[in-house]
């Protein structure tokens, strides 16, 4: 039997963080993950996904993304059920989350995270780069300076739109 999901969306609001009785941090938000078809209007439709995050991916999650931001996510569906005030069963529907990655730019995020970044609740729940260039870089090390062309600039790079090649 398989249990897996990915999706890719915007968060609706923050994430909220709580933490467990025992001191587990867990975060919950909410995934717009639009339809890959139209409807009859010929508008796409939109999907409300609730997802819970466990430990330091939760905290992770709760400190560097914001409401607007644009995530990929995976994990598994698990629906649970408890008796409301009223004595009434509620089942819940919700995805499970083992891995998130932060898919904004800094430019594009409401986070100004600084790229695409994965947090992750196996592990140590670090946030890791995912491009190449700087999966590359976060592996060599010094090695990369020496090819780097901006080496520790950390500043705006004057550039002509005419020298972009897109």
């Amino acid at each position: 039997m398989t249990n897996v999901v990915a999706l890719t969306g915007r968060l609706t609001r923050n994430p909220e963080l709580k933490y467990t009785q025992s001191g587990a941090a867990v975060a919950t938000f909410t995934l717009a993950v639009d339809r890959n078809y139209l409807n009859v209007q010929g508008k796409r439709e939109t999907d409300f996904i609730n997802c819970v995050i466990w430990k330091k991916a939760a905290e992770n999650l709760a400190n560097y993304i914001n409401k607007g931001s644009l995530v990929g996510v995976n994990g598994s569906v698990q629906t649970r059920s408890y008796d409301d005030k009223d004595g009434k069963r509620v089942y819940v529907t919700e995805v499970n989350v083992d891995n998130v990655t932060f898919l904004d730019t800094k430019k594009d995020s409401p986070a100004a995270n600084g790229g695409a970044y994965s947090t992750s609740n196996t592990g140590s729940g670090s946030i890791t780069p995912t491009s190449a260039n700087e999966s590359n870089a976060a592996n060599h090390g010094a090695n990369t300076a020496a090819t780097n062309p901006f080496p520790d600039s950390g500043g705006p790079i004057d550039i002509s739109d005419d020298d972009l090649p897109f």
